[in-house]
């Protein structure tokens, strides 16, 4: 131990109340600027949601708002040719219609209806106020031609394009009016007639005339780009955005500045967002595709988060449909960092705060420090003085600042001083009193040692006595062997005496077989068992036969014996009684099994053919039996529950089913090869485990015809 103290790392107390106090407080301030940066993020991560889902709300808004104008303008003209208000077969009419429609609809870009005859009249929306009518007639022949428009609609005798071959019939917009049966969309195409390259997306109607003949189509078209202006429109954060984009993955309008589509030869073609020029656009994208695999795998609201050369990106993704087929998605992309300055700036600030907090700390922990160390430091030289033998040694000093439980403490070491010294001059006296009486302690023990040794051989030899009695009385094997029976049994006990019953008894022909099982072990159960066997003997002497009568006189003599002892056991009995062929089960006890000769066997519930003995004074109304017949190669096993509730290492029980298995696969052996099977078993299931029950096996198979051929007297009959 001195060895120890001496490698054994010492601390200063100064160091042992400042170190942890100054600890302390740097985790407390630590953990609080944690929480703070924490909190900081989870606010903006709030933050961002709230304006992500506030922009598509918007977005939302105004695609809903923007994309019916067109239905609803497609719906006018319909209901107008219903009900014969428009005739679009007069091209003049339909002109100037038209015209007047888009005067009033500012956001729609072209109007026209196409026939089956192949004849088209349409009216669009030129740049820089003017308008523009595109015709095919007779008049113009195979080709489309495009004229301008004054101010009144008038058709000015200018011609400012064609289109060669047009058959309206064949167009993607009418093809898709025309399948779908119903209001629809086409898709979206460039504008052919305007110089400057334009995409619109055109809401398209059949027509059908009052007999349900198909007759054309109605054709309302918008400016995609008036999309991208109204997301432009937008304020996000510094670095966010806004795009829409088709199922397959090719841009529709963009907050940004970057494209949607690019032009070659004049003719455009729409760029997937994948392929962006907006970095943000483009990472998005393709985030989204390793996120979900498939772009029509995104049917809700998802708000989601990715990285770009380690910077944080929040992204709100939602599907955008509508009732005429569009099936867009919406994709709102913030930085985190648009919202992280003002979280830098706290938390500099926090770890100011906290180096501010620790130097002021350790300051004061040093200055408590001092107030508490020097009257201990002062204590604890006197203490040194008083271990070297300078028991006069006091304290008796006075600080400036006087701590309460200090000078408490100064003055008992003061008072335990002064009372060590008058012990140490006491000691001698008090030494030698001790002594004599730990000596006359010495004697008494070594007596009573002496007197449980006595007790111990006594015991010994009583539980010896027993033992051997219960090991006298047990059927020795040459009353085992029994014409026409193969009889085997096995007892071990788990202590020195154990409460386990078996006997196997021939009398008049009649073959008695006892098995039973008193509670706990020792010296009260082994007298039992002594007791039992004998009662049992008397009364198979004396002829009783009667199963009732027989356990209600064996179970009224040990119960009296059993209240003389003023003792709690009792014990569970079965009693067979087996003759020409027959066998008599009477007692409650573990299952009786009956095994036929190939091996089947038959469990019998013992649990209603009586009452456990010696626990009542009168069971006569509880006891039954019932009996059966022993073919040639039939036979019996009676045990106790030391077998069937053995248990292994991991405190699992034997059970019956394993021991009944193992009896009717070894049931064409001999009866001891049989038992001797079992135990086996039972030994290979406990390995190492102890024993903590007496174990009981009795095995009985009839073998050939012997003890029924003898006649039998009245009283060894079965009942």
């Amino acid at each position: 131990m001195k060895s120890l103290k001496n490698t054994s790392r010492k601390l200063r107390l100064r160091t042992a109340l400042v170190v942890p106090f100054v600890l302390q407080i740097v985790a407390a301030v630590g953990l609080v600027g944690y929480l703070s940066f924490r909190t900081g993020q989870r606010a903006i991560n709030d933050l961002a949601n709230q304006l992500q889902k506030e922009v598509n709300n918007r977005v939302n808004h105004h695609l809903e708002t923007y994309l019916k104008m067109p239905q609803r303008v497609n719906q006018i003209n319909y209901d107008l040719i219903q009900i014969g208000l428009l005739d679009v077969n007069k091209f003049s009419a339909s002109r100037q219609y038209f015209w007047r429609l888009l005067q009033q609809f500012e956001t729609i870009s072209y109007i026209g209806f196409g026939n089956e005859q192949e004849k088209f009249i349409g009216v669009e929306r030129l740049e820089g106020g003017k308008f523009s009518v595109e015709v095919k007639d007779k008049s113009t022949g195979v080709n489309k031609l495009v004229y301008l428009l004054d101010k009144q609609g008038n058709l000015i005798d200018k011609q400012i394009g064609a289109s060669k071959n047009y058959l309206p019939t064949r167009r993607p917009w009418y093809r898709a009016a025309k399948e779908a049966n119903k209001p629809t969309w086409g898709k979206i195409y460039q504008f052919s007639s305007n110089s400057a390259v334009r995409l619109g997306i055109p809401a398209v109607q059949p027509y059908r005339d009052k007999a349900g003949n198909f007759v054309g189509v109605l054709e309302t078209d918008l400016v995609i780009s008036q999309i991208s202006n109204f997301l432009n429109q937008i304020k996000i954060s510094p670095s966010g955005g806004v795009f829409i984009m088709d199922r397959e993955g090719l841009l529709v309008a963009s907050s940004t500045n970057s494209p949607i589509y690019t032009v070659k030869n004049g003719k455009a073609e729409r760029l997937a967002a994948s392929t962006s020029s907006d970095p943000l656009i483009r990472a998005s994208t393709q985030y989204l595709s390793e996120h979900f695999g498939d772009l029509n795998q995104i049917t809700k609201l998802q708000q989601l988060d990715f990285k770009i050369k380690g910077e944080r990106q929040f992204v709100l993704v939602e599907p955008w449909q509508d009732e005429f087929g569009l099936n867009w998605v919406i994709v709102t992309t913030v930085r985190e960092s648009d919202f992280m300055s003002q979280i830098n700036a706290n938390t500099r600030t926090t770890i100011l705060l906290c180096l501010a907090t620790l130097i002021l700390t350790i300051a004061i922990g040093i200055l408590t420090a001092r107030s508490i160390t020097r009257p201990v430091l002062r204590i604890s030289k006197a203490a040194e003085q008083i271990a070297a033998g300078n028991l006069d040694k006091r304290v008796g000093t006075t600080d400036f600042i006087e701590i309460e439980e200090i000078d408490t403490l100064e003055r008992s070491f003061d008072s335990m001083a002064g009372q060590l010294k008058e012990s140490f001059e006491t000691l001698e006296d008090k030494v030698k009193e001790r002594t004599a009486e730990l000596a006359t302690a010495n004697d008494e023990i070594l007596a009573l040692n002496e007197r449980l040794k006595e007790d111990n051989l006594r015991m010994g030899a009583e539980l010896d006595i027993v033992r051997q009695m219960q090991q006298m009385i047990l059927p020795n094997a040459e009353e085992l062997k029994i014409e026409g029976l193969d009889i085997a049994a096995y007892m071990e006990a788990a202590d020195e005496v154990g409460g386990d019953y078996y006997d196997v008894l021939n009398t008049d022909g009649v073959v008695t077989l006892g098995i039973g099982d008193v509670t706990g072990h020792g010296l009260e159960s082994g007298i039992l068992m002594l007791m039992a066997q004998t009662a049992v003997r008397t009364l198979k002497e004396i002829r009783e036969t009667d199963p009732v009568r027989f356990l209600d006189a064996l179970n009224r003599t040990l119960y009296k014996n059993v209240q003389r002892m003023k003792s709690e056991k009792s014990l569970t009995l079965a009693i067979l009684n087996y003759s020409q062929g027959r066998v008599s089960i009477s007692g409650q006890h573990e299952e009786t099994i009956i095994v036929r000769l190939g091996g089947q066997v038959e469990r019998i519930d013992t649990m209603d053919l009586g009452f456990p003995i010696a626990l009542d004074d009168d069971i006569a109304e509880f006891i039954s039996h019932i009996s059966m017949e022993l073919q040639l190669g039939d036979g019996i096993v009676l045990y106790t529950d030391g077998i069937t509730e053995a248990k292994d290492i991991n405190k699992k029980q034997y059970g019956v089913e394993p021991m009944c298995e193992v009896i009717s696969q070894n049931w064409h052996l001999s009866a001891g090869e049989i038992k001797q099977a079992v135990i086996d078993d039972v030994r290979r299931h406990i390995g190492r485990q102890k024993v903590f029950d007496d174990i009981t096996l009795l095995v009985l198979k009839r073998t050939e015809l012997g003890v029924e051929k003898k006649s039998q007297p009245p009283a060894a009959a079965l009942v």
